[in-house]
């Protein structure tokens, strides 16, 4: 559209979820039935979170969230939760300085909710009490990764 003064109007920023998905999920509980009975103690559990994303063309990239629970009891282990969850979103009319904190921030952001259920599902249908993710700080994440990554350059980087 073209405004009175000639200028072309610019469309306004949008973020929308195309699709959602669960590209792999694993549940393993190699103790089992054992690992089910009563136990005294609360069992050791290490959560770990990764994004990746892909551009898909045409402003729409596949965002994949990635969560790994493990449960210990001691030094056995009682489960291991792996789960690549993904959507496909479209990231139009935003500057280009703001798409990289679009798609591993608020992409994850919105994707998290669905990926915690799925956990809790997953655990409480392998006869453990559902584990319930706690909210993860993606803006965090993304900011560590993107000093992680200007250490490496800087690294990289030939001496003058």
């Amino acid at each position: 559209m073209a405004e009175e003064n000639g200028a072309e109007k610019k469309e306004s920023p949008s973020l929308s979820i195309l699709t959602q998905y669960i590209k792999d999920l694993s549940f393993e509980n190699p103790a089992a039935p054992a690992s089910l009975q009563k136990r005294d103690n609360q069992p050791a559990i290490n959560i770990s979170v990764n994004v990746n994303a892909n551009p898909l063309g045409d402003d729409n990239y596949d965002v994949l969230l990635s969560l790994k629970a493990e449960a210990k009891s001691g030094d056995k282990p009682l489960f291991l939760c792996e789960l690549l969850y993904g959507g496909v979103f479209r990231v139009a009319n935003f500057p280009k300085e703001h798409v990289l904190p679009m798609l591993f921030i608020e992409c994850p952001r919105l994707l998290f909710p669905f990926a915690r259920q799925v956990v809790a599902d997953a655990t409480r249908n392998g006869g453990f009490p559902p584990l319930l993710v706690d909210p993860i700080d993606f803006a965090q994440m993304f900011q560590r990764r993107m000093a992680e990554e200007q250490a490496r350059a800087k690294v990289q980087q030939p001496a003058n």
